[in-house]
């Protein structure tokens, strides 16, 4: 998609903003273009009003006028409308007009692209695996960041964010946004009126789901259909109770393998998962038998809580944006969502994920762009044009009172808690051909017939020698 080239008087319009740190103050401005500047619309994007920004800090990039970056990212709509009412303020200030194409099919193609010598400026990769996967087989095709974002990244993100982005060393994509992923969806109002009580601990959880089914009721709806990624929500199921029952040391030699994916610590942990998603009498409810839940598209899959059907669906913070128009998120809302609770009493373990920007080209204006989206500027422009909420980022330049919702302000507050284990999804963490591959694809099969052994040792075998 081609966003509309702005004129050079309002690129250049007096600055409002001084740039850096965590008390950056953005000043909203009555910019017209909001919403991504080519009158697509989508949840919210179109209404919000568009910050400005310290041009001066893109000056020593030269003159960009006329100039144009390539994005391909797997971030759609509705998301995508409020990526790109995020960038206003960049093309505004440099003349540099940023070409969105976002796509459901991204993990599949991106490679496909690469190889053929047609990759885009930047790619937002979901995956620290695929990074790496790009890295080895393109090595000549990626490139470094520049200094500029490497000096970003070291103010406003932790040093772990910045070895999600490093290969061998070298430093290419920085952060964009974050997520939690430890959420159990659910309708306050039907807990009420029912006398439930929010768990604690995993065993409430259960306990909770046996209740409900004891009460008629069917407890948690599920799905992990989405295009050729079909299969990615059912790894962050089985990556949460990894950490709950096998903790995260393991998590990690887990997803480094130095311990097999076939070890009997992960075989419990997908067992574990199954006593509720492979269960017939908790799923899959309003949606069909077990085998439904890999038909069932992910975005639709919560959509049961709203008529009353289902009760729970564990679903990450950005589901929020995943909900019918008109539906309240709050905790005397329509839905609301609890930390997925656990055992444990030592540690409060989170799972966590994230985009981050690769580049295929160091063409000034593309180290101008991953410089922007680098900086506080870009993460308080990003909460500021969300006004329908379900974005966060690790960005310690981002003002929590910037973000949209109260869940929103949770959810930064739970990345931003020293006290908890933060681990990032190991399926990004994978080499793309496991994390991005077998594992999404024997989680389909693990839902419509295939046994957890089976499963885990296709996986096994699937991991590369080198």
């Amino acid at each position: 998609m081609t966003r509309t080239t702005r004129t050079s008087a309002a690129r250049r319009r007096t600055l409002a903003v001084a740039a850096g740190g965590a008390s950056l103050a953005l000043v909203l401005a009555a910019c017209s273009g909001g919403g991504g500047g080519d009158g697509d619309g989508g949840d919210g994007g179109g209404d919000a009003a568009t910050p400005e920004i310290d041009c001066s800090a893109y000056e020593e990039f030269g003159d960009l006028e006329g100039t144009e970056v390539s994005v391909y990212t797997s971030i759609v709509e509705p998301e995508q409308a409020t990526q790109e009412a995020s960038y206003d303020p960049f093309e505004e200030c440099t003349g540099v007009t940023i070409n969105y194409e976002g796509s459901r099919e991204f993990e599949a193609q991106l490679l496909v692209r690469i190889q053929a010598g047609n990759a885009p400026d930047i790619a937002y990769l979901p995956q620290p695996g695929l990074l790496n996967t790009i890295v080895n087989d393109f090595p000549d095709q990626i490139v470094p960041a520049p200094q500029q974002t490497v000096a970003n990244v070291d103010e406003f993100f932790s040093e772990s964010w910045k070895e999600y982005g490093t290969v061998d060393g070298t430093f290419y994509a920085a952060p964009l946004g974050s997520n939690v992923k430890s959420y159990v969806w659910y309708s306050p109002s039907m807990f009420e009126d029912a006398g439930y009580e929010v768990p604690t601990t995993w065993t409430e959880m259960m306990d909770l789901s046996a209740q409900i089914v004891e009460d008629g009721g069917m407890p948690w709806c599920a799905g992990v259909e989405s295009g050729d990624a079909t299969g990615w929500p059912a790894t962050d199921w089985i990556e949460d109770v990894v950490l709950r029952t096998a903790g995260p040391e393991v998590y990690d030699q887990w997803y480094t393998h130095e311990i097999p994916f076939n070890d009997p610590q992960i075989v419990e942990a997908f067992d574990t998962a199954g006593e509720i998603l492979k269960n017939p009498d908790f799923v899959n409810a309003g949606l069909g038998g077990v085998d439904s839940i890999a038909t069932t598209a992910w975005t639709d899959a919560g959509y049961p809580i709203l008529d009353g059907t289902c009760w729970l669906h564990r679903a990450a913070n950005f589901y929020q944006t995943q909900w019918p128009e008109g539906t309240e998120v709050a905790e005397d809302g329509d839905v609301y969502a609890f930390y997925l609770p656990t055992d444990q009493t030592d540690i409060k373990p989170v799972l966590g994920g994230g985009e981050f920007v690769a580049a295929f080209n160091d063409r000034p204006e593309v180290q101008a762009f991953q410089t922007y989206l680098s900086s506080a500027d870009w993460a308080n422009t990003k909460a500021l044009t969300t006004p329908q909420g379900g974005w966060v980022s690790a960005n310690n330049g981002l003002d929590p009172e910037n973000l949209a919702t109260s869940f929103d302000q949770l959810s930064a507050e739970i990345l931003a808690d020293p006290d908890a284990v933060i681990r990032f999804d190991a399926s990004d963490l994978m080499p793309g051909e496991v994390g991005a591959g077998t594992f999404w694809t024997g989680m389909v099969n693990w839902f419509t017939g295939s046994d957890t052994q089976e499963v885990v040792d296709t996986i096994e075998a699937s991991w590369p020698s080198s």
